[in-house]
C-alpha cells in the first residue's frame, strides 16, 4: 500500500447498554475494534488515547451512545482509530454559504418596510446609535398598612349522620333437641 486509506465513520454504540453496567466502556472499545475490523478489512487495530479518554470520560457505566471516528490504514498494515475533528466540515460549510449567497430569510431583512397608510418606506433604526441613559426616578412612597381584616369565626363541624345498620337476623334454632336415649 503506497498511500494511506482514511475514512470517517459514526459508530453507534447503543448496544453497549445491553451489557452489565460495570463492563460498558470496555465493551464500547471492543465494539469500535470490531467495527474497524469489519470496515477496514484488517485484524490489527490500534485505538488512539484521545478516543479512549472520550469513551471513558463519563465513567465505565455511561459511555457515549454514538461516536464519530477517523480510521486510517497505515503503511505498516494496522488501522489507527482516532476521534474525528470538525476542521474540514467547518471549511466546507463556509464555502457552501458563500456559493449560495443570501438565503431567502436574509433577502427579506434587506427590503425596507413600508407604512401601509402612506406607502412610504419607514426609516430604519441604526443599531450603532448609543442608548440614552434613563433618569433615576424618585423612590416610591410607602403605603400605610391598613387595619387587619377581622377573622371569621370557625363554624362548628357538622355532625356525622349515623348510617342505619340492618337489624341482625337471629338464626332460628330448633326448640326441641332430640336427646339420645339409652
Amino acid at each position: 500500500m503506497s498511500q494511506e486509506l482514511e475514512r470517517v465513520y459514526t459508530i453507534n454504540l447503543g448496544k453497549v447498554l445491553l451489557s452489565v453496567d460495570t463492563h460498558r466502556a470496555p465493551r464500547a472499545i471492543n465494539m469500535i475494534k470490531e467495527f474497524a475490523r469489519h470496515h477496514m478489512k484488517t485484524e490489527e487495530i490500534k485505538i488512539e488515547e484521545d478516543l479512549a479518554h472520550q469513551i471513558w470520560s463519563k465513567g465505565v457505566r455511561s459511555p457515549p451512545r454514538k461516536i464519530r471516528v477517523r480510521m486510517s490504514k497505515t503503511d505498516e498494515g494496522y488501522v489507527l482509530v482516532s476521534p474525528y475533528a470538525d476542521e474540514k466540515e467547518s471549511k466546507d460549510t463556509s464555502d457552501k454559504e458563500v456559493k449560495k449567497g443570501k438565503s431567502s430569510k436574509d433577502s427579506k431583512k434587506d427590503t425596507p418596510v413600508k407604512d401601509v397608510t402612506t406607502d412610504t418606506p419607514i426609516k430604519e433604526v441604526k443599531k450603532e446609535t448609543p442608548i440614552k441613559e434613563v433618569k433615576k426616578e424618585t423612590p416610591i412612597k410607602k403605603v400605610k398598612k391598613e387595619t387587619p381584616i377581622k377573622k371569621v369565626k370557625k363554624e362548628t363541624p357538622i355532625k356525622e349522620v349515623k348510617k342505619e345498620t340492618p337489624a341482625k337476623v337471629k338464626k332460628e334454632t330448633p326448640s326441641k333437641v332430640k336427646k339420645k336415649s339409652k
